[in-house]
């Protein structure tokens, strides 16, 4: 994720927002247990695998929100 922006600008921010640096290191923590579980190494249910990735897809949108609403704040 951000992967196109600059890294100082992700990291700045992680700094200055706690809520933004809380849920970038959710989302990280999600991606590695769906990423486990999708090549076999993490046994859980098809049903759970679900809801993380839903939950995965929520946190990186509200990221982007932010990161969007910093954008415009700056510009």
């Amino acid at each position: 994720m951000f992967e196109n922006q600059q890294r100082d600008d992700v990291e700045a921010l992680m700094k200055a927002d706690a809520e933004f640096r809380r849920l970038y290191q959710h989302h990280k923590e999600l991606d590695s247990k769906v990423h486990d579980a999708e090549i076999g190494v993490l046994p859980i249910d098809d049903m759970t695998l679900s809801g993380m990735k839903k939950e995965k897809l929520h946190a990186k949108e509200r990221l982007q929100r932010m990161w969007d609403n910093r954008a415009h704040h700056i510009n």
